[in-house]
Order: C-alpha cells, then sequence, then structure tokens
C-alpha cells in the first residue's frame, strides 16, 4: 500500500489532525475499556496497569501496523520503539520535575533490568536486519509470558493508590454505553492512525528525511500524548506508582506486542532490490540508547545507600533525561540529513 502524494499544507494538516484524532480516541478507548472492566468485576488493579496501560499505547499499537503493511518499516519500528525513548525520557522526567518520584526497590530492581533485558532481545532478534513471522512470535510470546508475571510481581507488592483515579468511570453503569465507547474509540484509533501515517510518510517524503526520524520524533512524541497527559496528572497527585507503572506497563506492551503483532502482519524483508528491511541506525542508535534509558530507571531510582528503603528521581536526574533526549534527538537527525 502506497500513499499518494499531498501538498505540503495538507501533509502537515494530516499530521496535526491525525495527532488530535488519535489523542481523542484513546482518551474515549480508556474510558470505556476501563469502565467495562468495571462493569465485568474486573480488579481495580488491573484497570489501571493493564486496561489503561494497553489503551495509552493502542495509538503506537495502530500506528505501526498501518506502517507496516504500507511498507513503510522504519516509521514502525521508529515508532514503536521512539515512543519507548519518549515514555522514559520525556515523560518521566516531565514527571520527576513536577514531582520528585519515589521508587520503591522492588520497582527498581524488576523494572529497569527487565526493559534493558527487552531491549537486548530486540537487538539480538534484529541483529540480521531482518525480522521474519518467527521472531516476531517470541517477542508476542515473551509478551504473553511477561505480562501476567509483571502484573503479579506489583500485586504482591505494595499497591498504587491511585488505582481508583485510572479512570472517571468508577461506577458501575452497565455494558452497552462501555461498549460502544471501546468499539468507537478503537475504530477512531485506526482511522486516525491511518490519516497521521498518511501525513507522516509525506511529509518525510517533503523534508527529504527518511521515515525513521518523522517516526521517532513526531509520531512517537505524538502517540504517546496518552501516556504524557497521564503522567503529568498523576504527578500532581503525587501518584509517582502510577507514573512508573504505566511507562513500565507501556514499554513493555510497545518493545514486544506493537512490533511482535505489527511484525506477525507484515514481516521486515529486504526488498527485491536487495534494499535493507530497515535503517541500520535502528541497531547502531535506537536501540542501544533505549536500553541505556531502561537500566538508568534502576540507577536513577535505586537508594544506592540503603536498598531496602526507597529511592528518588530528584529533579537534576530528571534534566539528565530530558537533556540526553535532545542530543539523541539532535544527533538522529543530523546523522539522516548528512550527506
Amino acid at each position: 500500500m502506497e500513499y499518494a502524494e499531498l501538498p505540503f499544507l495538507l501533509s502537515v494538516a494530516f499530521m496535526v489532525g491525525g495527532l488530535a484524532a488519535i489523542a481523542w480516541s484513546s482518551d474515549v478507548f480508556v474510558a470505556g475499556a476501563a469502565s467495562l472492566a468495571r462493569s465485568l468485576g474486573v480488579s481495580p488493579f488491573v484497570i489501571g496497569m493493564v486496561v489503561i496501560g494497553f489503551g495509552t499505547s493502542a495509538p503506537e499499537l495502530c500506528v505501526s501496523v498501518m506502517s507496516g503493511l504500507s511498507g513503510h518499516a522504519n516509521l514502525s519500528l521508529g515508532n514503536a520503539y521512539g515512543s519507548c525513548v519518549f515514555n522514559v525520557a520525556v515523560i518521566l522526567g516531565v514527571a520527576a520535575l513536577m514531582m520528585p518520584l519515589v521508587v520503591r526497590p522492588t520497582v527498581a530492581f524488576v523494572a529497569g533490568p527487565v526493559l534493558g533485558a527487552i531491549s537486548v532481545g530486540s537487538y539480538a532478534l534484529l541483529r540480521d536486519g531482518v525480522c521474519g513471522r518467527f521472531e516476531a512470535t517470541i517477542l508476542l510470546v515473551a509478551f504473553i509470558l511477561l505480562l501476567p508475571l509483571y502484573c503479579w510481581f506489583d500485586q504482591k507488592t505494595k499497591p498504587s493508590a491511585s488505582d481508583g483515579n485510572a479512570t472517571d468511570d468508577g461506577e458501575k453503569s452497565g455494558v452497552l454505553v462501555p461498549l460502544v465507547k471501546v468499539v468507537a474509540g478503537l475504530a477512531g484509533l485506526v482511522v486516525s492512525s491511518h490519516i497521521l501515517v498518511w501525513g507522516a510518510v509525506d511529509m518525510a517524503r517533503s523534508l527529504g528525511v527518511s521515515d525513521l526520524v518523522i517516526g521517532l520524533t513526531i509520531v512517537a512524541a505524538g502517540t504517546s500524548l496518552p501516556e504524557l497527559a497521564s503522567a503529568i496528572a498523576s504527578a500532581r497527585r503525587g501518584e509517582n506508582e502510577f507514573v512508573l507503572g504505566n511507562i513500565v506497563g507501556s514499554n513493555l506492551f510497545n518493545a514486544l506486542a506493537v512490533v511482535g503483532l505489527a511484525t506477525v502482519i507484515q514481516p521486515l524483508e529486504p526488498g527485491a532490490d536487495g534494499s535493507p528491511a530497515f535503517s541500520s541506525y535502528i541497531l547502531s542508535r535506537d536501540l542501544p540508547f533505549m536500553t541505556a534509558l531502561s537500566f538508568s530507571i534502576l540507577l536513577f531510582g535505586l537508594n544506592w545507600r540503603s536498598w531496602r528503603t526507597p529511592g528518588v528521581v530528584t529533579r537534576w536526574k530528571a534534566v539528565l533525561w530530558i537533556l540526553s533526549f535532545v542530543v539523541y534527538t539532535a544527533l538522529a537527525i543530523m546523522q539522516e540529513l548528512k550527506p
């Protein structure tokens, strides 16, 4: 599937409109899914960590699948991995700037290393320059195994006090209305993702930059808006557990389920002319940076003076995260624009 060329202003309108529609659709989807879960008697923990975590990552899933189907693998991978980078460096950074994040030792010891291991594993699967359905199945199986283990682990530790704030639809209100919201939100996500990808591909073509840069920056940031909004709201209320849990769950979903499902649908293989399946920068720049950020959750979140007591992600650590993202983005743009 190849997108027709658009006038530059129309491609900008497609991107802005697509991002706005994604934000609205994901909000409707999350609210409906959470309300439906409550109506069916699902626990508040599952609502906060799984339903909301999936809902805020649904834009990345839709955009990556649409990108893969249209033959734009760099946009697909750039969106998924770029969202993981944005989630830690910018979203956690902004949240910690607003209010230093208190991190339980169990979260620091598990979240960072698990996400880091996923990044390393992703590198191992992609290092030969292709990603077929077998490798994609490995990612999906890892997600299916890790998600319940992660939920069980976090539930056995101190639960978040913000479970009741995960959604405004706290009361049971039947199944029909929430189900309509879920269907409408999902339909909106599919359509708006299609529009966003079309605008992003055409903008990259007009500016002479690769799909990868657009995916790593504009699209990744745009599809991470639900996580950003959720993190800011939670940080204002001092709900550290929800901020960290949402980002960790979102990155699990992006790196495993989003990449896995998109690749199962459309395997990443060299083109008929021998062109690589995806940019070499994903292996040399993007995944290593994503790995470093993942382990930085352990480095910044652990109390190194007393491992048994909670650590604090202070504002200066938040500044380091944000500055690292600025440097990373500048490097990506310079590498793509050089002759």
